[in-house]
């Protein structure tokens, strides 16, 4: 029997905490607490914003993180809310179709595929927590998840696409511009302005001048078709953004630009920072690479339709990865999802990371014993009750 070395959870919430409040932004009116409070909604919600303490549970127990080989980019924080519907750029035609693919390499790095496969197992048990009949149904979705990559890892047959996955692609493409902008800004003259509060907050002189200066450099990269629209990239206001989970007290811009003019017209962007040394590093040494360079390579070298005016640029000494929103971006809600849906929907969330592992291997994919299979799974089970029980020990620490 193999001894496991289990971490003390309430020191692992402790380094978690100081871990936010160290992080760069964490001073912004109510960041810290926002995100605690994120986080604190679920063990899953926990496990999304805190992917550096993954690997810290990897460090100090290197058992659970042996198994089989295959090696390529990864996306370093693989779990189900990291997939979702995005408008493409494109390719061979004027046409942007919207894709429901991995829509989240912050933390992508070259690495062992095993890892990135270890995690969205971890995150599929506590996903599935709320379901009726919970433990037999994540087993069941585990199994199923690993049908999905492997086939897809190996260049098998596309898998059809749940119905919650069509439902969610239906919606998104029925959204206006309009819509989009109106439930973010709010018109001014002849100009648009983020409306400040639960999304946006207000940023200083100084951050205004260089968010404005890096979204310069950011347009310089862009093709030719786009920066040949007059005026289009014309910015009308700059403010800190609020969203995700893990990225919270970093450093993230909006920018509203003219686009195509006033008054339904004008474009969205996010400009997100990105670190030198992502949360996999803690296990297999820093990259070397920029951060914003490597987040856009992994998006390339990953998926067949990469999102719509993706690229980088520089604020300051802070490297940022940006790109146009559109209204056509979603994510899975678990909420909705019914307990007879989760198989299939792990099965394809599996397929996706199979095919993104596939396009970006640097070493020919090999098969995996259904031995190495079930060693997953049971690693998976224990880091996902390390995770549990660091919640729990975190929400104490919340209440104090």
């Amino acid at each position: 029997m193999t001894a496991w070395f289990l971490p003390d959870p309430a020191e692992l919430a402790q380094r978690q905490l100081a871990r936010d409040r160290a992080r760069p932004c964490a001073n912004f009116p109510g960041i810290l607490r926002h995100k605690m409070l994120r986080m604190a909604d679920s063990a899953f919600a926990f496990l999304r914003g805190s992917a550096p303490l993954f690997y810290e549970i990897l460090k100090l127990s290197p058992e659970l993180a042996k198994g089989p080989d295959g090696e390529g980019w990864i996306t370093g924080d693989l779990h189900p809310e990291n997939f979702g519907a995005f408008r493409t750029e494109g390719k061979g035609s004027s046409s942007f179709p919207v894709v429901f693919d991995l829509n989240d390499f912050d933390e992508a790095v070259v690495g062992p595929w095993r890892l990135d496969v270890l995690r969205l197992l971890t995150s599929l048990l506590l996903w599935a927590r709320g379901f009726p009949g919970a433990g037999s149904l994540s087993l069941q979705g585990c199994e199923s998840m690993l049908d999905g990559y492997l086939g897809a890892l190996h260049g098998g047959k596309e898998i059809r696409k749940p119905l919650a996955v069509q439902k969610l692609l239906s919606k998104v493409e029925g959204r206006t511009p309009r819509q989009f902008l109106d439930d973010r800004t709010v018109q001014l003259r002849r100009a648009r302005r983020f409306v400040r509060g639960a999304g946006y907050q207000e940023l200083s002189k100084r951050l205004q001048k260089q968010a404005r200066q890096a979204f310069s450099r950011y347009v310089e990269m862009q093709p030719e078709k786009w920066r040949a629209i007059p005026r289009a990239f014309e910015v009308e206001d700059a403010a800190f953004r609020i969203a995700g989970t893990g990225s919270l007290g970093l450093l993230r811009i909006g920018i509203v630009a003219r686009g195509k003019g006033p008054p339904r017209g004008q474009w969205l962007f996010d400009m997100k920072e990105q670190q030198s040394s992502p949360s996999p590093a803690i296990l297999l040494g820093d990259p070397g690479v920029d951060g914003a360079r490597r987040v856009e390579t992994a998006f390339r070298q990953c998926l067949l339709h990469p999102p719509r005016m993706i690229g980088r640029t520089q604020l300051g000494k802070t490297s940022m990865f940006a790109r146009r929103l559109a209204p056509q971006e979603d994510k899975l809600n678990a909420t909705k999802l019914k307990s007879e849906e989760l198989a299939d929907m792990a099965r394809y969330l599996g397929s996706l990371a199979g095919a993104a592992h596939r396009r970006g291997a640097t070493r020919a994919p090999v098969r995996w014993s259904k031995q190495s299979q079930q060693k997953l799974v049971d690693q998976a089970i224990i880091l996902a009750a390390i995770h549990e029980a660091t919640y729990l020990a975190y929400c104490r620490l919340m209440s104090r």
